[in-house]
């Protein structure tokens, strides 16, 4: 989940002198771009622009051979970290409001390509936010960045395939890419990025909502080295695309198909006979995956560590049966809303050497079939740090208490619905599940 900022936050400029005091920019400092066009920052490796605050970091192995070369380094950095009591109010340069005369000088656009000119070797960026960057960034990073390794661009929502071509010509190092929420990203941009990124390790295009099988089909031709890619809520996305994206890049470690509401057993097949050393499988709501999806995936990846299987309706103890035999180093495991989930199916989980060696997490909400049993069960999972319960009706305190009491560490979050209420005498009044409360 996107991680919302309490508070709008403030951009500030240092200056990082060869002696390593710091002075602030002043007022007046308006010139800055103009002034640092004349020397570059070879050794600003990673930077940061999240939620309007960009934080420029310095790789110390090259800082002083760097400083030979231009005698003062530009940080910006976030006013909500506290600088040995300096006041941020002496700091504030850039403001996040579009009407402050600072912005008005210094746009955005005109700040990043500066930034992008002057410093040349960076590896990282973050841009996580920053809802008003366009193309012209990407095209900026482009012609000047071609070290770029990471970079983030969630929620950069006028982000288009145009974009993603700058970066296909110039960037053609780029191994991590996050694209999340960029909703006007086609399957036309994801292709002339595949072609030119070919050294692509990790992919995030969660609520890419325009993406279709096409995407999934150039990433199999030309990014073989792929390991994690994120299609949460891609919903054009169907078995089709997934297949081949399986059979052509074996390295998958991380897969998120949450969402996705259009993937079957068939997915899941590929995924298990190609990329066996698949480690994290995110399925969440995929309500058409059965067991026999599942058991050729167990039998197939015995490396998995992490499964989210969230109302994935038709999964049943057989799964956790060919989980338990398969999968040694399973540790967290999300069942909620798995209604044919018995107390069964955790008792083979529990007594696994994933349940006594691994298992940390398990979640079972809304799973109406669990009862205490389960809860004794899980008293052999010596690793069990969290237990998920909400709406497990059949579960009481007193089991709760019993495993806490046996792993006095373990979190148990669990929900007790009040009592539902008696008809009335006259049959008139409304009866109300156990989930509501009388006002």
């Amino acid at each position: 989940m996107l991680e919302q900022q309490s508070a709008p936050s403030m951009l500030l400029l240092l200056f990082w002198l060869c002696d390593g005091s710091r002075t602030a920019a002043s007022p007046g400092f308006l010139r800055l771009p103009a002034q640092t066009r004349t020397a570059r920052r070879p050794h600003v490796t990673a930077a940061r622009l999240s939620h309007d605050s960009l934080i420029a970091s310095v790789d110390k192995t090259r800082k002083r051979r760097c400083a030979q070369r231009s005698p003062r380094t530009v940080f910006i950095i976030d006013t909500a970290t506290d600088m040995n009591g300096i006041t941020k109010s002496r700091f504030e340069v850039f403001s996040n409001s579009d009407e402050a005369l600072i912005n008005k000088k210094l746009p955005k656009e005109l700040l990043l390509r500066t930034f992008a000119q002057n410093c040349r070797n960076i590896e990282h960026l973050n841009l996580n936010g920053c809802t008003k960057i366009t193309d012209s960034t990407c095209i900026s990073l482009s012609k000047f960045c071609s070290k770029l390794r990471h970079l983030d661009l969630t929620s950069c929502v006028s982000i288009t395939n145009h974009a993603l071509k700058a970066l296909s010509e110039g960037c053609r190092m780029l191994e991590n890419l996050n694209l999340s929420w960029c909703d006007q990203i086609t399957s036309d941009g994801i292709e002339a990025l595949s072609r030119g990124c070919i050294g692509l390790r990790a992919l995030f295009l969660r609520g890419c909502t325009q993406l279709d099988d096409t995407a999934l089909k150039h990433l199999q031709k030309h990014c073989p080295e792929l390991m994690t890619i994120n299609m949460q809520s891609c919903t054009q996305i169907t078995d089709d695309g997934f297949v081949s994206l399986c059979r052509g890049c074996h390295k998958l470690q991380m897969v998120c198909v949450s969402g996705c509401s259009n993937i079957t057993d068939a997915s899941l097949t590929a995924l298990g006979l190609n990329c066996q050393w698949l480690k994290i499988l995110e399925a969440a709501r995929c309500s058409h995956v059965t067991d026999a999806g599942f058991t050729v995936l167990a039998r197939n990846c015995h490396e998995l560590e992490k499964m989210d299987l969230e109302e994935c309706i038709l999964v049943t103890d057989n799964t956790l049966v060919q989980l338990s035999i398969h999968c040694p180093r399973l540790q967290a495991l999300s069942l909620s809303h798995c209604e044919l989930i018995t107390d069964d199916g955790i008792r083979h989980l529990s007594s696994s050497v994933c349940g006594q060696e691994r298992l940390q997490v398990v979640e079972l909400d809304n799973c109406p079939l669990i009862t205490d049993i389960t809860l004794e069960h899980l008293k052999s999972c010596q690793r069990l740090e969290r237990i998920e319960l909400y709406d497990c009706q059949q579960v009481s305190r007193a089991g709760i208490k019993r495993i806490r009491a046996h792993l006095p560490e373990i979190k148990v979050h669990a929900y007790f619905a009040p009592v539902t209420p008696p008809p009335s005498v006259h049959g008139g009044g409304q009866r109300l599940c156990r989930c509501c409360v009388i006002l």
